[in-house]
């Protein structure tokens, strides 16, 4: 990625002398953005453009091209990108629309097969183009005079992407790069961001994503570059409806938002809900010094809004220093009557200009307090221009030093110098939650880059049994296992399933439930129907030989009547599973990340509660206790109202197998233990329904 951010020349086809053509105006923003490599415009009129001589083709440049910008109609690209390669250029940005995203997918694939022949990279189609500040290059037809500054942006949407440099310049936010990336026919998010994780310019990437295509490659370069730069995404398509205008806007799916989000979080990435949160964080995360510890003070002359800091701060995740003998030595001196020295730190609203500094220093030199929101409720004690050189001077001696966040509230001159303030780069806010919402997420950070890293050591799994049992039942014609494979792979990976067997005839079926000892439970098995319990297919806690027959009997009708044409092939017959917390394991092939794992509250009501946590696979055994601690339902394996503490280890250790099995075994589709029984610590854990689907091919491999 190099030589598409650093060219020694850039050739534009469909370079015009026209200023209300995409290609004039790339060749003048490469112009005023001061860029010194060599320009080639090309244009088969000939020509000139802003004092540069257009030549018909590449074979009329006589230097070699890093980078070939292509600004002309859909139909002529293949041929451009052709003639690029012949000349040996290294990368080729799309600008043309008219590819993927209006279906048109069969050139798309043709124009990037014919690049690869060159060894040649693709960006776009349908992209702005490239701004890159190290090389003062604006190769894209959006504004000019960008600020150079510590801000990457990586945006799959060209428009919103154009608006957004706009939209830096009017927040005064330097940036070190913007890319756009469109259809991501080949360059994707995970390439770029192997150049600017170490870019040395920049210190917080934003990205803005529409739809994941590689998201298992995205997801392993996004470990990595969190825990050396602040990466703060935004997603579209978290709504089914916002999800289906992302598909068609850019031909790329959206995926599941769940998903999506759990992954961002297990990478460290920072997720916006809005692109404004994203400006205030990448603002504040660009210049905001790393902290030395956890412990936040608030200091404010209002209690009211002091209250407020506090809300936020529980909601964000920042620590409140409470140590109040401390507190009480910083800010006693410095305290006017009726004050309070508790976090929040209240100098009242009877307090000056010279209490506020004198108390926003005592919190500076405390190596305890690692942090500071400072709050201001306008009262007619200060005067706001006053008021206004006191945190410039107060902000220049904590920049390097601590992370701060200002908020002013008040009437038409406050707002007015809050504009002023934030133009200079202080980070001054009207709302006390944006502020604090700034500094939670540079702990966000900061926690991630302090986190030790995944584990990649890998348990060895029993692979080819797994795989021969699966194409067994592929050569049957099945994309799916009978309960009797599903608990044969179970118990290869280790996990306790409870005894069973299948009975192909009511009589087998007594004799099971004799030989196993009641109470027993009955489930039917047929290819035909998956969701036992929907069809009428399970009968549990039955405690002798009569009420078996009733159940066979019973099972037989309901799933007839549920599916008239299903082929049963028996029922199960096995042990009845003594009560415990039940959990739901589950492990997919996700369409936008690949190898995914997921734990939640389980039994029945898994699909109305809806109470899981997802993770990229594979995962560690620290990376699934947190995925069980983010549960709603954690405190039931905590133990409640008396009951014992459950083995947690003993699930963490069945979510790392399915985590590892699926990332393993990339055929296997679906795997779903509900439920995993939980039972008292050192008494492991049961799983009592495993259900398997795996891509059926002609040779599973």
């Amino acid at each position: 990625m190099k030589r598409l951010f650093e060219p020694r020349s850039i050739a534009v086809f469909g370079a015009s002398a026209n200023a209300a053509k995409i290609g004039y105006r790339i060749v003048e923003n490469l112009q005023i953005g001061g860029y010194e490599g060599t320009i080639i415009p090309i244009n088969p009129k000939g020509g000139e453009v802003l004092g540069l001589p257009m030549v018909s083709s590449l074979d009329g440049a006589d230097v070699d091209i890093d980078v070939a910008v292509v600004a002309i109609p859909a139909r002529f690209v293949f041929d451009a990108v052709v003639e690029c390669g012949r000349k040996g250029v290294k990368h080729v940005v799309i600008i043309s629309s008219g590819f993927s995203e209006i279906g048109n997918l069969d050139e798309e694939n043709r124009i990037v097969d014919e690049a690869r022949k060159y060894g040649m990279r693709i960006l776009g189609p349908n992209v702005f183009g490239v701004y890159s500040d190290v090389a003062s290059m604006n190769a894209t037809f959006g504004p000019s005079g960008i600020l150079p500054g510590h801000v990457a942006i990586v945006t799959q949407s060209g428009a919103l992407g154009i608006a957004m440099i706009g939209k830096t310049a009017a927040e005064s936010l330097g940036l070190s790069a913007v890319v756009s990336v469109g259809n991501k026919s080949d360059v994707d998010e995970a390439d770029l961001l192997e150049y600017l994780g170490r870019d040395d310019r920049t210190r917080v990437i934003l990205l803005y994503i529409e739809g994941v295509k590689n998201g298992d490659r995205l997801e392993q370069t996004l470990r990595w570059v969190t825990r050396r730069k602040h990466v703060v995404v935004i997603k579209s398509g978290r709504s089914k409806r916002g999800a289906m205008a992302a598909a068609s806007h850019t031909g790329s799916l959206a995926g599941a938002d769940e998903v999506f989000d759990a992954v961002m979080k297990q990478c460290g990435a920072l997720r916006a809900e809005s692109v404004q949160d994203a400006f205030h964080w990448v603002q504040y995360l660009a210049t905001a010094p790393t902290p030395d510890g956890k412990d936040a003070v608030i200091v404010t002359n209002g209690g009211g809004i002091g209250v407020m800091a506090t809300d936020a701060c529980e909601k964000h995740d920042v620590a409140l220093f409470d140590d109040q003998k401390c507190l009480h030595d910083a800010f006693a001196p410095v305290m006017p009557d009726f004050g309070s020295s508790k976090n929040p730190v209240d100098l009242t609203g009877q307090a000056s200009a010279d209490d506020y500094q004198k108390a926003l220093d005592a919190a500076l030199v405390e190596p305890r307090m690692h942090s500071v929101i400072a709050l201001y409720c306008e009262t007619a004690l200060f005067d706001t221009e006053q008021f206004g050189e006191l945190l410039r001077e107060t902000y220049a001696r904590y920049q390097e030093k601590k992370p701060i966040v200002f908020t002013l509230f008040g009437g038409a001159k406050i707002e007015a110098l809050v504009r002023e303030l934030r133009a200079e780069g202080i980070p001054v806010f009207a709302n006390v939650y944006e502020a604090v919402s700034c500094l939670g997420v540079l702990y966000r950070s900061w926690r991630v880059h302090r986190a030790p890293a995944l584990d990649p050591s890998a348990p060895a799994l029993p692979t080819a049994p797994i795989r021969e049992i699966l194409a067994e039942a592929g050569r049957e014609g099945r994309g799916f296992l009978l309960a009797d494979e599903a608990a044969a792979v179970a118990k290869s990976l280790g996990m306790t399933m409870p005894r069973s067997t299948v009975a192909g005839n009511l009589r087998d079926a007594v004799e099971a439930a004799e030989t196993i000892g009641y109470p027993v439970v009955l489930k039917v098995v047929s290819k035909d129907i998956i969701h036992k319990s929907d069809a009428g297919g399970v009968a549990l806690d039955l405690e002798s030989k009569d009420e078996v027959i009733d159940a066979y009997q019973a099972i037989l009708r309901s799933c007839r009547a549920y599916k008239r044409d299903a082929k049963i092939e028996g029922v199960e017959v096995a042990e009845m599973v003594r009560s415990g917390v039940e959990i739901i394991i589950g492990a997919r092939q996700d369409p936008s990340f690949g190898p995914t794992v997921m734990a939640g509250l389980g039994g029945i009501y898994v699909e109305v509660m809806k109470d899981v946590a997802f993770r990229a696979a594979p995962v560690d055994r620290a990376m699934a206790l947190q995925m069980l601690a983010e549960l709603r339902s954690f405190p039931l394996l905590l133990g409640v109202r008396g009951e014992a503490r459950k083995d947690m280890d003993a699930v963490a250790d069945v979510i790392v197998t399915l985590s590892h099995l699926v990332d393993q075994c990339r055929e296997l589709t679906d795997i779903e233990i509900n439920p995993l029984v939980a039972y008292d610590l050192g008494d492991g854990a049961m799983a009592v329904d495993v259900r398997i689907l795996f891509q059926n091919t002609e040779e599973v491999r």
